[in-house]
């Protein structure tokens, strides 16, 4: 099999559990480490599918990796080669597809609940999973491109999650561990501390909840990286 490519915008927002997952299948991946400048792929058929991670910039910035990326996410969607988006990466692959990415009506960071919506894909993606608590840090949100079904959404961002075909894309972060958890902690701080979002939970609290809801958040994520896995070209 191609190797995943996995593409990480920021030191501290690597793969995280996903890795974990693709590990325990034995799964070829490769990390591009975009935030070090690594260069972009011209060609999607490279890979058996394309994994961006998140990162504290926004899509609109004119960073000189994001139209070769917005180009990339186009060309791997028009080839049926799996994307996957964490956060970020569901905002490039928002806007790769003719969407917008906009400031959300409020901050969210923390431990909070989403609720799985109604309709097929939800179901497909998902089961008879109807809610769970999911982590989240976003100050911006996207709308849906064309063709694409709402599957994940909460009270502070209607668009939570999204579905295209084998396309999978998520502004809350299933891929969390621990360790991912306190360094995020660690460096957001002052972000927490100048918030004044309902939606923004302190780093104790944060970090004081990982026992209650990081073991089921790994087995959401289990069920969302198995789903999407199933669609990689051999």
């Amino acid at each position: 099999m191609k190797p995943v490519a996995i593409f990480r915008h920021a030191s501290t927002e690597g793969p995280g559990y996903f890795a974990t997952v693709l590990d325990s299948r034995q799964i070829p991946w490769r990390l591009i480490r975009v935030d070090a400048g690594a260069a972009v792929p011209a060609d999607p058929r490279e890979f058996s599918g394309l994994v961006f991670m998140g990162g504290p910039m926004s899509v609109n910035d004119d960073l000189p990796w994001i139209a070769p990326v917005l180009g990339l996410i186009h060309a791997s969607v028009a080839a049926d080669i799996p994307v996957l988006g964490h956060c970020l990466g569901s905002q490039l692959m928002s806007k790769a597809l003719g969407g917008v990415v906009t400031r959300n009506r409020i901050k969210e960071i923390g431990w909070g609940k989403v609720t799985v919506c109604e309709g097929p894909a939800a179901r497909d993606w998902f089961g008879a999973t109807r809610a769970f608590t999911a982590f989240h840090w976003h100050g911006e949100t996207f709308s849906l491109p064309s063709g694409a079904e709402r599957v994940l959404t909460n009270d502070n961002c209607e668009n939570q999650a999204f579905a295209l075909g084998r396309h999978f894309g998520m502004q809350c972060h299933v891929e969390m561990t621990s360790e991912m958890i306190d360094v995020w902690c660690e460096t957001g701080a002052a972000e927490i501390a100048a918030s004044d979002s309902p939606a923004v939970q302190s780093a104790a609290a944060i970090q004081g909840a990982i026992d209650t809801h990081l073991s089921a958040l790994n087995r959401v994520a289990d069920g969302i990286y198995a789903r999407w896995i199933e669609g990689l070209k051999q």
